[in-house]
């Protein structure tokens, strides 16, 4: 169990279920990640809701545009050539007279996004975040901020600071595990998901043998082929928020939005060229009453999810996350879906779909 809460033994959940069985008016109903879906946006908008199954990720970016070009490039070098130790300070190099301070956990969504630095600095395999906003982001679950638990619905406070636990352990497990992203399958994360919930786990059964735009094992996981990529050191930088609330039928409805920095190189020994997959994940999941949800003890239903990937495949569904390096980049043509800075947290996940809507392979303005 992560640190930063209070936890309280599987023996006691159990306890509890036995007891809000006894006592409970009727049968506990099974939790619908379609009705759940629906009820959430029927309130929210006017127009046809969707199940959580059909709401579909924004189409991949291809990382394009990682080279400032014109004037700024010209400026950018000239720093470069005049004090290069003090720009690489400034950018996360870490190469210079000191290391870059790390950014405080995200508490709220920022008013905008993190500043452009010039493309100059490109990652190594010595500094696989050079260059990028992320090499001041937190290391693995140090960069995810978790709120302070106070009693909920039917939980209490000791409950909702598990329920906060447990659902940074999913994170950890789905979008962290160095086995789940050299491709292994997620067992820990899965094993957090209510195995009441008969279409996600329709959506489990078939996601990794047989993936596909419905069942992409990429809309809750990260993984990558590793006889294709290998990831750069063992460190994935993170950042985003937890928040909670009173949902349906008293639950604790909690909604993680986090995106994960991934550096890669080739699987090939000796490959030094470093790209880096962004993913973006906004995962709602409801901490049932199981006096009133039939449920497991320790365990979450999903309500929703919405993903937003650079660099990690366009319009392919492998089961994988598959970066382009240079030259496939340089051969693949420009993307006809509109520019996003995947650093950009200041927007909502809602208001970036919205703005992918149903376009093409999109560009990135940065990676």
């Amino acid at each position: 169990m992560g640190k930063g809460g209070a936890s309280i033994p599987d023996e006691e959940w159990e306890r509890f279920l036995r007891e809000s069985e006894a006592g409970a008016q009727g049968a506990p109903e099974e939790p619908s990640a379609r009705a759940r879906m629906v009820a959430r946006r029927l309130q929210e908008e006017t127009g046809r809701p969707e199940p959580w199954r059909a709401h579909q990720p924004a189409r991949r970016r291809r990382g394009k545009g990682w080279y400032a070009v014109g004037l700024l490039v010209a400026l950018a070098l000239v720093v470069v050539a005049l004090d290069p130790g003090r720009v690489a300070d400034w950018f996360g190099g870490g190469g210079g007279s000191g290391e870059s301070a790390q950014a405080a956990t995200e508490s709220d969504r920022p008013d905008q996004p993190p500043p452009t630095e010039a493309a100059v600095l490109l990652p190594t395999v010595e500094q696989p975040f050079r260059g990028s906003p992320a090499a001041r982001w937190g290391d693995g679950t140090a960069g995810i901020g978790l709120p302070e638990a106070r009693a909920t619905g039917w939980m209490s406070k000791a409950q909702v600071a598990q329920a906060l636990d447990r659902t940074r352990d999913f994170l950890a497990a789905s979008g962290l595990d160095a086995g789940v992203l050299r491709g292994e399958r997620p067992r820990a994360a899965i094993a957090l998901i209510n195995p009441h919930q008969r279409d996600v786990q329709d959506y489990l059964a078939t996601a990794f043998s047989a993936p596909s735009r419905e069942n992409d094992p990429l809309l809750l996981f990260s993984r990558f082929d590793s006889t294709k990529v290998r990831l750069v050191g063992d460190v994935v930088k993170t950042r985003g928020r937890v928040t909670y609330e009173e949902g349906d039928r008293g639950a604790v409805e909690v909604t993680s939005d986090v995106t994960y920095v991934y550096p890669v190189v080739r699987a090939a020994a000796g490959s030094d060229e470093v790209v880096r997959t962004i993913v973006r994940r906004e995962i709602v999941m409801s901490w049932d009453d199981p006096a009133k949800v039939v449920i497991e003890p320790g365990t979450f239903s999903l309500v929703s999810y919405k993903v937003d990937t650079t660099n990690g495949g366009c319009d392919t569904v492998t089961g994988y996350l598959t970066p382009e390096f240079g030259a496939e980049r340089a051969a693949a043509p420009p993307g006809d879906g509109p520019e996003v800075d995947p650093y950009d947290r200041s927007k909502s996940m809602d208001a970036r779909m919205r703005e992918a809507g149903d376009a093409g392979c999109g560009r990135a303005t940065r990676s």
